[in-house]
This record gives structure tokens, C-alpha cells and sequence, in this order.
């Protein structure tokens, strides 16, 4: 008698989406090149690999989309400027080689609403037409704090904001708002929502559970696996003290469950799992995956 094996209930997928070039020197904070340019390289304007890279989590019922990078909404002025790589939206390739149209989706999960993190959202750019959202049958949650910090952005930071995004999610009326601490549950899925402020006000990190798998969606607190080295931070970071202190305690959980760690910006590595170095005493990626691809 043969015993019929059980079908995977939960599986994971890394998804591509458009890349960037940005500057090392910003992305790198205070490291200096001399560091960071070993670990990543530079051309000749000092512009290095920025990837976008998006996680899918499908359930028996749903399926669930954490961020969808920067898209293709950007006019061909913007497009430049950021050096944004591709002409098309490559996030919907991505989901047609899984078997999926940006329809299927349900949920859409948006650390923050910066945007190389949710213009992914929007219909690729047309002369004189007025943005658009796509994903018409998925919820679109944010964090509650990043959402007002959108419609009220610092000096600082307002480039990084989409105009009339903020608006357009709450006219969808498939908006959640979600805080620090807050739970989404589906089919034995679990995501605890974890609030985080140094990189931007209200950035909500994904803590996934399934099946004893573990894995931290951690947007820009970490966005590649450069960045799991506490004194790593980015120039763009509004607070970098806060967010090494962030970055500290929220590493230390992930190891102690045992958690992957996603990278949405690492243009080699999908994911890791991490390792507390007896001997550093630092928390280190082991086992980097340069996609994932995961079946519970």
C-alpha cells in the first residue's frame, strides 16, 4: 500500500520586478566606498544594481503579494533620473511565469509607500493618462503611519512618495491600515505586522508564519543581505541611529525563530537564513538563496 503523499498547502516564491541603478554613496550611508565597493560594484558615475524583488505566498484560498517594486508608471523624465532599467512592467512577467495574472491576487502588502516599493501597483505609464491602479481584486495593506506620512511627507523625503497614491488606495475601498502588533490569519497562515521608524515613519514589516516555516519580510530595514551588518544604513534612512537599534532587536528574533530573511532590493540573493557568530558576536547571512522557492 502506498501512502499518498500530502500537497503542499503554503508555498513561497521570490518574484522580480523592474530594477534600478542608484547611487552607492547613498545607498551605502556613511560606509565609505572603499568598504561598500567591495562588496558591490560601480561604474564610472558611482551607480550600482538596485533589484526589486517581490514575495508571493500562495494559500489554498489566497494569494498574497508583498510589495511590487518600482513598476513601470514612471514618465520617460522620471524613468531617467532614477535609471530605472526596463521599459515594461516586469512584475506582471513575473506572475504570468507562475501561472498568474495581476487579477488573481488578493492581497497586496506594502511595507511602505515609497516608490520603488509600491509603483508596482500602478498601470505602466501612458502620455496624458492619469494613474491607474492595478491588482482590481486584492486588498492593498499598508502600514497606518507610513499611509499619513504619504499624505504629509517632510522636505526630505517627498521625492520618494507618489503623488496621489495614497488617495487612489482609499477611493479603491480596499484599503487596510494596519498597526504595530497587528495579525493577518488565513488558512493556517499567520503574518504579525511589525512597525518600524528608522528608515521611514510606520514601516510595517511582515513576521510570516506556516507550517513551522518562518520568514521576515523586512523591506528597507534590510534590503540586501549587505545590509544585515548593524552599522550598515542607507543615506536615504531618516533616522539611522533608530533603525540600528530597530535592526538589532528585530534580527535577534528572526534568528531565535529560526526565520529566512527576504531582501527586496538585493540584486544577487532572494533570501538567507542568519547565524549569530560566536566569535564576532554579530548576526551574518548563511545559506543565501538567489531566489526562493518554498513548498509546505
Amino acid at each position: 500500500m502506498e501512502l499518498a503523499l500530502a500537497e503542499p498547502e503554503f508555498v513561497f516564491t521570490s518574484l522580480r520586478g523592474n530594477s534600478m541603478k542608484l547611487d552607492g554613496g547613498a545607498m551605502f550611508g556613511n560606509a565609505p566606498k572603499a568598504l561598500w565597493g567591495q562588496w558591490m560594484a560601480a561604474d564610472d558615475q558611482n551607480m550600482i544594481r538596485i533589484a526589486s524583488q517581490s514575495l508571493l505566498v500562495q494559500t489554498p484560498s489566497s494569494n498574497l503579494l508583498f510589495e511590487t517594486g518600482a513598476g513601470a508608471y514612471l514618465s520617460p523624465e522620471m524613468k531617467k533620473r532614477f535609471q530605472v532599467q526596463e521599459d515594461h512592467h516586469v512584475l506582471l512577467d513575473s506572475l504570468a511565469k507562475v501561472g498568474l495574472d495581476h487579477g488573481d491576487i488578493t492581497h497586496v502588502i506594502l511595507s511602505h509607500l515609497h516608490f520603488d516599493h509600491a509603483g508596482g501597483v500602478l498601470k505602466p505609464y501612458e502620455a496624458g493618462v492619469s494613474h491607474e491602479l492595478l491588482f482590481p481584486n486584492a486588498r492593498f495593506i499598508t502600514g497606518q503611519k507610513n499611509f499619513d506620512r504619504s499624505g504629509a511627507p517632510h522636505v526630505r523625503d517627498r521625492a520618494s512618495f507618489i503623488p496621489g497614491l495614497a488617495g487612489l488606495l482609499e477611493k479603491s475601498g480596499r484599503l487596510d491600515l494596519k498597526q504595530d502588533k497587528d495579525r493577518l490569519e488565513m488558512d493556517g497562515l499567520e503574518i504579525e505586522f511589525i512597525e518600524s521608524h528608522g528608515h521611514t515613519p510606520g514601516m510595517l514589516l511582515s513576521l510570516v508564519k506556516a507550517r513551522g516555516v518562518r520568514l521576515l519580510f523586512a523591506g528597507d530595514l534590510t534590503p540586501g543581505h549587505q545590509w544585515v551588518n548593524l552599522p550598515i544604513t542607507m543615506g536615504y534612512d531618516r533616522f539611522p541611529e533608530g533603525l540600528i537599534d530597530e535592526k538589532q532587536q528585530i534580527l535577534n528574533r528572526a534568528l531565535n525563530a529560526d526565520a529566512y530573511l527576504f531582501y527586496t532590493h538585493d540584486p544577487l540573493f532572494a533570501a538567507s537564513k542568519l547565524f549569530l557568530d560566536p566569535i564576532k558576536k554579530r548576526v551574518l547571512p548563511v545559506d543565501l538563496m538567489d531566489r526562493l522557492n518554498l513548498a509546505v
